[in-house]
């Protein structure tokens, strides 16, 4: 069984930081953390950024130089690093996984990131 498992959300004010970790854990050998998705109530979700298999990362407009994703040291891990944080990213953060070969997706419970003005 899949589960990913995400941490770091929470308050901050406008300007500030946060960082956000997502530790995938399974048997599925493919398995590979890749992307963080946003929320918010009303709104359809969107990607946030993206880290492929080689590296290779991509970042939503609204992103503009402030996210950066990585991949963790230590086991399947993708972290964002969210810098310069504004109300408008006030959002439920989840964590996507992919399987290598398959279609098969797999998505986190989501952290609450509350940005105050």
């Amino acid at each position: 069984q899949v589960q990913l498992v995400e941490s770091g959300g929470g308050l901050a004010q406008a300007g500030g930081s946060l960082r956000l970790s997502c530790a995938a854990s399974g048997s599925i050998s493919g398995l590979l953390p890749r992307a963080w998705y946003r929320q918010v109530p009303g709104k359809e979700r969107e990607l946030v950024a993206d880290i492929n298999g080689d590296g290779t990362t991509y970042y939503g407009d609204f992103v503009k130089g402030r996210f950066f994703i990585s991949r963790g040291v230590v086991g399947k891990t993708v972290i964002l690093q969210m810098n310069s944080l504004e109300p408008a990213d006030t959002a439920v953060y989840y964590c996507y996984a992919s399987e290598l070969g398959t279609p098969n997706e797999y998505w986190g419970q989501g952290t609450q990131v509350t940005v105050s003005s």
